[in-house]
């Protein structure tokens, strides 16, 4: 009975310390051009978006930005800040300095949240095409998940 009761105590211990850590993780990526009008599609159909999307890179005069909407999750975060880090390498940039974006976020509905980074502008204009992507989710300065496009 004694060795029963040891074992619950420490799985009991052992999983209250597990539970203090935190974890996190980038679910997915979605980069989108942006239109002038700001917009990356104009209807709610997936099919929609992709033509549009489509549409925009045969016509590149039309593209005003660049937007990586992110889905993440992070659980039993501690009170440091959560952020998102978008690096970006494009033929203006190498991948020893790419162009670094930073969005701080906060968690969303059990941990999970979609959260847009924005590159549009002038910089988006400076950057020239897009090669390859890194997306991070950092607590403080813990690396807590990452997503990366396949050429990075």
């Amino acid at each position: 009975m004694r060795r029963i009761l040891c074992g619950l105590v420490g799985v009991y211990v052992g999983a209250t310390v597990g539970l203090a850590a935190s974890s996190g993780k980038v679910l997915k990526v979605l980069p989108h051009y942006l239109d002038l009008q700001g917009r990356h599609a104009v209807s709610p159909s997936l099919y929609e978006r992709d033509a549009y999307q489509a549409d925009l890179r045969r016509h590149p005069e039309r593209i005003s930005g660049l937007r990586f909407d992110i889905h993440w999750q992070a659980s039993h975060a501690t009170s440091a800040p959560l952020r998102l880090r978008a690096e970006l390498l494009t033929t203006t940039s190498s991948k020893e300095k790419p162009i670094v974006l930073e969005q701080a976020v906060k968690p969303g509905f059990l941990g999970r949240r979609w959260s847009p980074v924005k590159l549009d502008g002038a910089a988006f204009k400076a950057a020239g095409e897009l090669i390859a992507w890194r997306v991070t989710l950092w607590e403080g300065d813990t690396q807590l998940g990452e997503q990366r496009s396949f050429l990075w």
